[in-house]
């Protein structure tokens, strides 16, 4: 252990020289490695994580260098996948840290094997889908999980505890549909607000990390950062009450290849088609209110389509969506999760 390095958290009583050996000691994943999760990876790589594992499937643009604050206009330029970029950045900060980009999807098919080693999974993502996702491979496989997520000037956070905590299912039964909620790319979001929400999360990982569980706060914490609202739900009793089909019935809906997105490469069309899971619905006024000036919307009772850039997103009423322009999933998913949102 480098005790001059880490002599001042060494200090502080909540963690001491114990608690820095059990960091030094941890394997945390970081899942998105965009606003939140670069902030993450940053702030745990300095506090001397021993082991991380950034996932992200993103390539760095210049739009994500106002609040992304590992990365910088060089990488732009290089088009270096968000991981990678990440993981050198921390090689530089701390070479102790044992680094692992991986630039993938994350999906049912691979969730398990990415986290199984995990002490530890932090949500650094950009929508429900691969939030639920984390939440059910995480309450399978009994691995503590920190979820956080930041849109305007408005973050929410919560920690969970397999078998112990709620689990986000508890408080959240039904994953919103795509196209109702608001995000980064349609409601903008500020970099304060970011910050605020990835220090608790990255506290709360700490406290888990070092053994000090019983100093969790045990809320969904929501905060809004240009209003200055603050407040704490209070949920320690949910699970208890939910009867919720992940934690309790021990149903993982989320790893079923049946409940998430179906993506398919429209050979010869340069497309890629995204298919939701069953039920969603999407209301088009809604969307294309939410999509106003960010490029060309137009609707009719039958479809929406929205061209940004190169690419032309054709949305159905049953949230199934053709993305013209590319034939790359990844590229594909991610401008759905930015638009229409999952």
């Amino acid at each position: 252990m480098n005790l001059e390095r880490y002599s001042r958290q060494i200090l502080y009583p909540g963690i001491g020289k114990e608690g820095q050996q059990k960091l030094e000691l941890s394997h945390v994943v970081v899942i998105g490695c965009g606003a939140l999760g670069s902030l993450h990876a940053e702030m745990l790589s300095r506090a001397g994580v021993g082991r991380l594992r950034l996932i992200d499937r993103d390539f760095i643009e210049e739009s994500n260098l106002q609040r992304q604050i590992m990365f910088e206009e060089r990488h732009v330029a290089e088009r270096l996948p968000k991981a990678v970029a990440a993981a050198e950045r921390i090689q530089r900060i701390n070479s102790a840290v044992a680094v692992e980009p991986v630039v993938k999807d994350v999906n049912y098919s691979n969730i398990e094997g990415l986290i199984r080693d995990a002490d530890l999974v932090i949500d650094g993502t950009d929508n429900f889908e691969v939030r639920y996702l984390i939440n059910d491979a995480a309450v399978k496989l009994n691995i503590p999980w920190v979820y956080g997520a930041v849109v305007g000037a408005y973050g929410v956070q919560m920690t969970i505890l397999p078998r112990v905590t709620p689990c986000l299912r508890c408080v959240f039964p039904e994953m919103p549909a795509p196209g109702t909620s608001p995000t980064c790319d349609t409601a903008g979001v500020i970099l304060p607000a970011i910050a605020v929400i990835s220090a608790y999360q990255v506290t709360e990982a700490m406290k888990i990390l070092t053994g000090k569980t019983s100093q969790l706060h045990g809320s969904l914490i929501q905060i809004d950062m240009w209003e200055n609202r603050f407040s704490r739900l209070r949920i320690d009793g949910l699970r208890a009450q939910s009867d919720c089909r992940t934690c309790v019935q021990g149903s993982y809906d989320a790893l079923d290849a049946s409940g998430g997105q179906l993506v398919t490469t429209l050979c010869g069309r340069n497309a890629v088609q995204i298919t939701p899971a069953p039920g969603a619905q999407i209301d088009f006024a809604d969307l294309a209110s939410q999509l106003h000036g960010l490029g060309e919307v137009s609707y009719n009772r039958y479809l929406l389509k929205f061209r940004i850039g190169d690419q032309e997103i054709t949305v159905f009423p049953d949230a199934r969506s053709i993305i013209k322009g590319t034939d790359d999933p990844n590229l594909a998913r991610s401008l759905y999760a930015r638009f229409i949102g999952a």
